[in-house]
């Protein structure tokens, strides 16, 4: 299953991050890591953005992004 399939206050815990280059990259560098838990907080009407909250920070992904993450149920 992918981070974009979960619903608002549902988690999950990352279990692989799909996308590759400089998408991976930045990802990481906001703490999108393997093993973090990902609670999805609220997604936008049309779908787009999802704001989910890992390590305690709130961050908001496009779509495409969520997608690329692999997650499992927590």
């Amino acid at each position: 299953m992918n981070l974009a399939k979960l619903k608002p206050g549902e988690r999950g815990r990352i279990t692989k991050i799909g996308s590759i280059g400089p998408i991976k990259r930045r990802l990481m560098d906001m703490g999108v890591l393997v093993g973090e838990e990902v609670i999805v907080e609220k997604i936008a009407p049309l779908g787009d953005p999802i704001e989910v909250t890992i390590k305690n920070y709130s961050l908001s992904l496009r779509r495409k992004e969520a997608e690329g993450i692999s997650v499992e149920g927590a």
